[in-house]
C-alpha cells in the first residue's frame, strides 16, 4: 500500500468503460519536494463514488496500489503500462479529525478487465 497527500488539480467525470466496468481519473499535485509532481490516479468501480465530495483544490490523502501490465500490440510490439489504483480517498481536514475508515478491498483494475485480444488501448 502506498499513500500520497496533495492537492487535487484535475477531477474527471466517471467513465462507463463497459456495462460492468467504470473508472474515474484524477490528478493530485505532490508538493513534498522542490519540484511539484502532478500524479495521475484512477478510481475504479465503487471507489469512483469516493470522489463525489472532492473538489479541485481540496487537499486529500490517497491510499493506492501500484499496478503494472504487459501489452502486445497487433504489430507484435511489447509495451508496459503502470496505473495507480486509488482505493481510499480522504480530505485532509477529515483525516485529521476522524478515525480512519475501514478501507474497502481494492477493486479489479482495468488490466484484469481486458479480454484476450482486446487491443483497443487509447495510446
Amino acid at each position: 500500500m502506498y499513500q500520497l497527500t496533495g492537492s487535487v488539480k484535475v477531477l474527471n467525470d466517471t467513465q462507463q468503460i463497459t456495462d460492468s466496468f467504470k473508472k474515474r481519473e484524477f490528478v493530485v499535485t505532490d508538493n513534498s519536494s522542490q519540484y511539484p509532481q502532478d500524479i495521475l490516479f484512477q478510481a475504479v468501480q465503487a471507489n469512483t463514488d469516493k470522489l463525489n465530495d472532492i473538489q479541485v483544490g481540496d487537499t486529500i490523502t490517497v491510499s493506492f496500489n501500484l499496478r503494472g501490465r504487459e501489452w502486445t500490440s497487433p504489430q507484435g510490439e511489447v509495451k508496459y503500462f503502470n496505473s495507480l489504483d486509488a482505493w481510499n480517498i480522504v480530505k485532509a481536514d477529515a483525516a485529521a479529525g476522524a478515525a480512519p475508515s475501514q478501507p474497502s478491498a481494492p477493486s479489479a483494475s482495468p488490466e484484469t478487465q481486458l479480454e484476450e485480444g482486446d487491443d483497443d488501448l487509447p495510446f
